[in-house]
């Protein structure tokens, strides 16, 4: 094996570090980069998933929150009542989202501190696996003080 020698600057010249290369590690590391890029994926993929899941989950339990309120409003308006606070917020989260979210929409009116209000509460299912897959329950709702005429 050739020795190395260093020009005046240090530099290593190519020609003197033999045909294996610089001597930086065993033969045993062979292919250690190999698993490395795959752990270090594996690990990072399912922190993408993690957060891009997170992120579905709150867009989801916001259109929810939105729409419940915009249908306590709607209901609450003179000449309006629960029942269509119940149709307007089934179409709002049927535009947004799915059917399938707008299942549980009940409203109610309500009197709290001595004001009449609507309330619409919205359950749908919690995506835990994209929009797909098991699924929890998620209950949100909306108020609104009712207009007197």
């Amino acid at each position: 094996m050739a020795r190395r020698r260093a020009d005046p600057v240090g530099r290593v010249r190519e020609r003197d570090l033999g045909r294996h290369g610089p001597l930086t590690g065993s033969r045993a590391d062979r292919g250690s980069a190999v698993v490395d890029f795959v752990l270090v994926g594996a690990l990072v993929t399912v922190l993408f998933v993690g957060v891009v899941q997170l992120t579905l989950v709150l867009h989801v339990r916001n259109t929810l929150i939105d729409s419940a309120s915009e249908g306590a409003r709607y209901a609450a308006q003179s000449g309006h009542g629960p029942a269509d606070g119940v149709a307007r917020t089934r179409e709002l989260v049927g535009q947004s989202l799915a059917g399938s979210y707008a299942q549980g929409v009940t409203a109610k009116a309500t009197r709290i501190d001595g004001l009449d209000q609507i309330e619409v509460e919205v359950v749908a299912p919690l995506p835990l696996l994209g929009l797909l897959g098991p699924a929890g329950s998620l209950t949100v709702r909306g108020h609104a003080l009712v207009e007197t005429p």
